[in-house]
C-alpha cells in the first residue's frame, strides 16, 4: 500500500515470505507468569512419542486478553458463516485429543 493512500491510524505490516508459509499446529500449551503469557504451538504426529514445538509467542497479559477477545469474535463470525464448530469427544481444554497435563488450550 502506498503511504500516501493510508488513512490516519492504519497499521502497516510486512509479512516476510518465510513467515507467510505458516506452521501447522494441533496442540497449544499456554503457561504464564505475573508478567507474561507464553503460547507454545506444537505439532503432534501419530506414532511419534514427542510433540515438536513449532512456534512460541510471548505476550503481555493485556495483549493475551486482547487475543482472547479477538479469537472469540472471529470464532463467532466463522460459525455464523460456516456453521458450528464441533469438538467430538474431546476434553474441553485441548486442541487435539492428547493427554498432556499442563495448561493446554
Amino acid at each position: 500500500m502506498d503511504n500516501n493512500n493510508m488513512q490516519p491510524g492504519q497499521l502497516q505490516m510486512e509479512l516476510p515470505q518465510d513467515v507467510a508459509q505458516g506452521e501447522y499446529a494441533n496442540l497449544a500449551i499456554i503457561t504464564h507468569s505475573s508478567s507474561d503469557f507464553v503460547l507454545d504451538f506444537a505439532r503432534m504426529m501419530p506414532g511419534v512419542p514427542k510433540a515438536q514445538v513449532k512456534s512460541r509467542v510471548i505476550l503481555a497479559p493485556e495483549h493475551a486478553k486482547r487475543l482472547l477477545m479477538a479469537l472469540q469474535e472471529n470464532v463467532v463470525r466463522y460459525e455464523k458463516e460456516y456453521g458450528r464448530i464441533e469438538i467430538p469427544n474431546a476434553p474441553s481444554r485441548t486442541i487435539a485429543p492428547f493427554n498432556i497435563n499442563k495448561g493446554e488450550a
